[in-house]
């Protein structure tokens, strides 16, 4: 038993223990390890602090985007809402021109018909006049017959045009 190597190495072991307490090394062991958990312990605090601001960052972005995205909704309906008038605005202006340029149109055509009928009765006046300067040249003869066709062709004029 006093050659067992196991034996000796407990000895041994159980001596190093003895002289390391006597020594204080326990102390400073734990005191490193204290050290150690009280900065794992303020880490740990940091970190916890972190989480919460990073939180209150996060719900403060996402109220931001809510209300970005109300904007956004809001900028829509408006310019959809514009649209819509400017569209109304835009059918009225036309629908307005086309009337105004129907009205003209009809208005040229109204004018070209007035002239075309003066013209006609222009004419038809022009042929009346000479169709009656020559029956009553042919049927009257001398001066009562020149002063009577002048006359005739004065009045049909006058009354024609």
């Amino acid at each position: 038993m006093i050659y067992e190597a196991d034996l000796w190495v407990a000895v041994a072991f159980v001596l190093f223990l003895l002289v390391l307490v006597r020594l204080g090394a326990h102390r400073s062991v734990f005191g490193v390890l204290d050290g150690r958990r009280d900065r794992i312990q303020s880490e740990l605090d940091e970190a916890k602090r972190l989480r919460s601001e990073a939180e209150e960052v996060l719900a403060e972005y996402k109220r931001r985007q809510a209300e970005a995205e109300r904007e956004a909704e809001a900028l829509i309906r408006s310019a959809e809402e514009e649209g819509e008038r400017l569209q109304t605005e835009a059918r009225a202006k036309v629908e307005e021109f086309v009337a105004r340029r129907t009205k003209m149109a009809e208005n040229k055509i109204a004018q070209a018909e007035a002239q075309a009928l003066a013209e006609v009765r222009s004419a038809a006046a022009d042929a009346a006049v000479a169709a009656a300067e020559k029956i009553l040249g042919n049927a009257v003869k001398g001066k009562v017959a020149d002063k009577l066709i002048a006359d005739g062709i004065r009045d049909l004029q006058t009354k024609l045009n």
